[in-house]
């Protein structure tokens, strides 16, 4: 058992290495989520009319923007998104996925969901944590696929589209990934400015006759 638990603490670790050389933050705000998920979402809209055509009739877009694939040997992936049902954010949602194999290094990219159906929307609100490959159909959309997809062709549940792309590990995929409703912190502080007639020149002085 020792030894099990050493293990999974020596992987925690370079996991976390490799996250950091990655430049990717497991802390950020509800806003910092939005703001590059909609980013995102322009970016696959400029370079896919497929997606853009599928977003007219899409009931959700769940947009994880930036995915850190890290490992070796034992591996793993993580990032963080945002679900849009009618252009507004209305949830939060992480992306966590395993591999044990031949693997070293580190990639990121970035993928989309769009939900085609209602009940593929309410299967992914009311789970407490949705593995890809489980309830709902996914399809992942290839340059092939893009070409003749359509609102009228398309007939599963949930379009995945996968982008931004960068690394050289191999084995890149969403099969497995778990996704989870998570709570950001929301961006409360604002800037607060100096009360009138607490500047230390504020008083006036008098000449003495």
């Amino acid at each position: 058992m020792k030894k099990t638990y050493k293990i999974g603490f020596i992987v925690f670790i370079l996991f976390a290495f490799c996250l950091s050389l990655a430049g990717t933050s497991l802390a950020k705000s509800a806003k910092e989520i939005e703001q590059e998920a909609r980013s995102a979402l322009q970016k696959l809209y400029s370079t896919s009319p497929a997606a853009l055509e599928l977003s007219k009739k899409a009931k959700g877009i769940l947009v994880f923007p930036k995915i850190v694939k890290a490992g070796l040997i034992v591996g793993g992936q993580y990032g963080e998104g945002a679900l849009f049902v009618d252009d507004k954010v209305k949830g939060f949602y992480n992306s966590v996925s395993g591999t044990f194999g031949l693997q070293a290094g580190a990639q990121t990219f970035g993928y989309a969901l769009f939900f085609m159906t209602d009940d593929a929307l309410k299967y992914l609100e009311k789970s407490s944590g949705w593995e890809i490959g489980v309830g709902p159909s996914v399809v992942v959309v290839d340059k092939g696929t893009a070409k003749t997809l359509t609102t009228t062709t398309g007939k599963a549940d949930i379009y995945a589209f996968i982008f931004s792309q960068k690394g050289l590990m191999a084995g890149l995929g969403l099969q497995g990934s778990k996704i989870s409703k998570i709570n950001p912190e929301q961006d409360t502080n604002k800037a607060k400015e100096p009360e009138a007639g607490n500047s230390g020149n504020s008083k006036t002085q008098t000449k003495k006759k």
